[in-house]
């Protein structure tokens, strides 16, 4: 955020016991959002809980019975079907809502944002008084494509993520910790979470499949990379794999661009990106768990020219899914509407 004082907002955190939602509220206290009133707001089965928040406990409500009147601005961290049902009724009461959610992503009078990318369309807020904030492997690709597109102008990208657990959910990451222990003992496993065992494995299979044979997850980067970038004729081939790790997604891109930009052109442009830090070292090559993983930042490493491919370049992508793939994300939306005074 700017030095520019605003006056404190009453904020509600729709969501705020899963995993996201605890992730925001740690960065709504580290970055010193300003905040009057926070609510706290979940489903009936949280109801009663308490979470910490600058030294106080605050009791979780749930969030069928509140009154979205008393807050200015609302966050939220939670699945499709509530922000379906409840984020228009916070909008109607004079809230701007961030939604974290896809529900709102597709819908073109709801601006889909990255602030290091895109944050001209805030503007358009007041259209539905809601904001979507991409998915979690789109923000971190969105970033390192930008001063690229901006420079040679992308044609076509051949996306593979490797995604981890953390972007289920809590029930996930129990899952891979029960599974690799009875594993490692011999006994057996069950599988609640995922279709297939997911320790010691990998799943190409990330949301339903499709009619075109693409998993919804793979779609999500077509469609949300075109509406960030205005450019539908930008061609996305993806595929999302799961993958046994706790927290961090990456990325292996491989982009085709209609000027020719060179690797050390790609790398002098991303090292000075707002957000990204270049990995460069003995292993040039950044990993979710010794580089991205509760970090802010988005890494990239092993850029280089694609021996195949005229104007092709290829990249490596990591990042931490529920920080800056999700909750930073939505604060930084959040920092932006108060400089721009939307909110």
């Amino acid at each position: 955020m700017t030095n520019k004082k605003r006056a404190p907002l009453n904020v509600a955190v729709v969501g705020a016991t899963g995993v996201v939602g605890a992730t925001l509220l740690s960065i709504l206290e580290e970055r010193q959002f300003p905040i009057d009133q926070l609510y706290l707001l979940a489903s009936a089965r949280s109801v009663g809980e308490t979470l910490d928040f600058k030294g106080k406990a605050h009791w979780v409500e749930n969030v069928a019975h509140f009154d979205f009147k008393q807050t200015k601005l609302c966050f939220f961290c939670a699945s499709n079907e509530v922000s379906a049902e409840f984020a228009p009724k916070a909008a109607a009461a004079g809230n701007i809502v961030i939604d974290k959610s896809s529900y709102f992503r597709y819908y073109p009078d709801v601006p889909l944002v990255v602030p290091e990318v895109n944050s001209e369309t805030l503007v358009e807020c007041r259209l539905k008084n809601i904001i979507a904030s991409p998915n979690c492997s789109t923000i971190p690709i969105a970033m390192v494509l930008k001063p690229i597109h901006d420079l040679a102008k992308i044609s076509r990208i051949n996306i593979a993520t490797y995604q981890s657990v953390s972007g289920t959910g809590k029930e996930a990451v129990s899952e891979l910790v029960e599974q690799t222990g009875h594993l490692l003992n011999g006994m057996p496993i069950k599988t609640k979470v995922y279709p297939q065992q997911i320790a010691f494995n990998v799943l190409p299979h990330i949301d339903d499949f499709l009619e075109n044979g693409y998993t919804k997850e793979e779609m999500k980067m077509v469609w949300e990379l075109q509406k960030i970038f205005k450019d539908n004729t930008i061609a996305v081939n993806p595929t999302a794999v799961r993958v046994p790790v706790f927290y961090g997604h990456s990325a292996a891109l491989h982009i085709e661009t209609k000027k020719k930009i060179t690797a050390e052109d790609a790398t002098a442009l991303l090292t000075h990106a707002p957000g990204i830090k270049f990995h460069h070292g003995k292993y040039p090559y950044p990993t979710p768990v010794q580089d991205a993983a509760g970090k802010d930042d988005v890494y990239v490493g092993r850029i280089r020219e694609d021996i195949s491919c005229e104007n092709g370049l290829n990249l490596w992508v990591v990042g931490d899914n529920v920080r800056k793939g999700a909750a930073l994300n939505a604060v930084q939306i959040a920092e932006c509407l108060m400089e721009k005074e939307l909110c």
